[in-house]
Formats: structure tokens, sequence, C-alpha cells
């Protein structure tokens, strides 16, 4: 078994109960609470299909709407066609979540306590955007573009 099955495996092995996708305030589609996350808890995992971040780059350029995450220098998840709800977290420059990649994994945790029914929103920092989109987060901090 190639170490990239062996990640994927290790990123389909996951819990997603606690959050529902529905439609966005923010955004399209988006990922809601369904009970009360404290702040620093595990709210869910991002799974998809492994491929590599030179991949992961010719087909962000082709989307408008990315739902892949680099893990390392070399390889890259795209959720695109997951099951994951955590696909469709919505950017904000004020998140209440936060991300965090490991050893095969992609995991989001409560930046501060998050209300049930709260949409969960992630700052996806430097993204394959290049600063040209226009971030529609409404925050007060916001930075206009991603």
């Amino acid at each position: 078994m190639s170490s990239q099955s062996c990640i994927l495996l290790h990123l389909m092995e996951v819990e997603i109960a606690g959050v529902e996708v529905r439609v966005s305030g923010i955004d399209g589609k988006g990922v809601f609470g369904l009970v009360p996350f404290r702040r620093g808890q595990r709210v869910g995992d991002m799974w998809g299909e492994v491929i590599s971040t030179t991949e992961g780059m010719r087909r962000a350029k082709l989307r408008k709407r990315i739902a892949i995450v680099e893990i390392d220098e070399a390889l890259a998840v795209d959720a695109r066609r997951s099951a994951s709800p955590f696909r469709y977290i919505n950017h904000s420059c004020q998140p209440n979540s936060y991300m965090r990649i490991g050893n095969g994994w992609i995991r989001f945790y409560a930046r501060r306590n998050i209300h049930s029914g709260e949409e969960l929103t992630c700052d996806y920092g430097e993204t394959q955007h290049e600063g040209k989109l226009p971030c529609l987060c409404g925050a007060p901090n916001c930075r206009r573009f991603l």
C-alpha cells in the first residue's frame, strides 16, 4: 500500500456527528454546528482524494470554489467529491474555528465557544486565489480579498 493510500484511509476514519451542511449567509453552502462546541474542542475532519500539490495547483486554477488543502510540500487533499461536510467550511477574516494539519489528517477545532446553529468558519490564510477573489465574510476586520 502506498503512503498516499495510507493517508487517504486515515483521513476517512472520522466522525461527522454534530454538524450539518446548509445554505450559508456567507457564500453557497456552509457547515453549521448542531451542538455547542467549547473553545479548543475538535469540531470535525476533512478528507478527500490525495493528490500532489502540483496537481492541486492545476485543479485550483480551473475552479472558482476550491476544497483543496496542502498537507505538506508534496501532497494535498482535494475534498471536492468527498462526503466530508468540512469541504463546505467558509472563510472568515474573524473565524470561529481553526484548521490543524498533521500526519495524514486535517482537523478543525473551535477557536472560541461556538453556539448550536452557528456557521463554522475558518481563516483560509494563503489561497490559490492569489488575493484576487473578493471575500464575502462581512467581518468588521475583513481583508476584502482571498
